[in-house]
């Protein structure tokens, strides 16, 4: 990193998530002025404006934007293999698995049974993560590998296996004007309020832009029931079905996917072996649905 130092990129992902110097100075634990000197400097080195600021504003240009995702990318990775190197040299390390709770579409008893089936097998830690940081788990080394919805998590620098594919349900309140019929489509979705789902980028539905900004299930359902949106779920995160809800297949909606994924560049034996028993575990379940 010729042009780059981690210790600035860190100053400069701080900057650019608060977009207020005095708050990123305040969790970086550094004086504001230098923090500023630290940004012109990176701003010099590389010859573009990555700030726009002003006495009460400060804005990301569009290449403090790009910089913003890789940089993300690049310290986590940083992170990582920090964090690898050390568990490279544990004699029995186990596998950390982080999930959201709920979000394995009932598949996990039987994939920790198949991997405790194997010789290699080692202790599996489970973590939980929450709706959309699950991927971070696994890129930043806390996690070896995670049970994510595609295409809604984001899967840079990540490998997958897919286990399950399913539809998806459209969630109503019982009085609602669709929960009479039996299936519904995107169309008739267009019009009604969704929600947001923080960090996910693209999930398929509608978007008006106009719903409320959400993190998890529970959170829908409550204002489901409020009457001030409905949703659009993979049929297994809409388990259990709640009795004063409406359930329909919503017949067009891309597929969701449930997916095993693990870092692009570890090839480590540990996590091979657990993502073969997986696969192993979401073909018999698969056959036998």
């Amino acid at each position: 990193m010729a042009e780059l130092e981690t210790r600035e990129l860190e100053y400069f992902v701080a900057v650019a998530e608060e977009l207020h110097f005095g708050r990123a100075a305040a969790g970086l634990a550094i004086a504001q002025p230098a923090l500023s000197k630290a940004i012109r400097r990176l701003e010099s080195r590389l010859g573009v404006q990555l700030l726009e600021r002003s006495s009460r504003h400060v804005a990301l240009t569009p290449a403090g934007d790009a910089l913003l995702h890789h940089g993300r990318h690049a310290l986590n990775a940083v992170g990582a293999a920090a964090e690898r190197t050390r568990r490279a040299a544990e004699h029995r390390a186990h596998l950390r698995l982080v999930i959201k709770p709920g979000g394995d579409a009932n598949l996990l008893s039987g994939i920790l049974a198949a991997y405790a089936g194997r010789p290699d097998a080692r202790q599996v830690d489970i973590l939980f993560g929450g709706a959309t940081d699950r991927a971070d788990h696994v890129r930043d080394g806390r996690a070896d590998v995670a049970l994510l919805y595609a295409p809604f998590d984001d899967m840079t620098g990540l490998d997958h296996e897919t286990l399950m594919v399913e539809g998806r349900v459209a969630i109503l309140p019982p009085d609602h004007r669709l929960a009479s019929r039996s299936e519904v489509t995107l169309a008739d979705l267009a019009e009604e309020t969704l929600p947001r789902w923080k960090g996910v980028r693209w999930t398929g539905a509608p978007e008006s832009g106009q719903g409320p900004e959400v993190t998890d299930a529970a959170e829908v359902l409550q204002l489901i029931r409020l009457g001030r949106t409905v949703a659009l779920l993979p049929r297994s995160l809409a388990q259990p079905m709640h009795p004063d809800l409406a359930y329909r297949p919503v017949t067009d909606a891309p597929d969701s996917e449930l997916v095993l994924a693990w870092s692009e560049d570890d090839r480590r034996p540990l996590v091979a072996s657990f993502v073969a028993a997986a696969a192993e575990s979401g073909a018999r379940s698969s056959a036998g649905a």
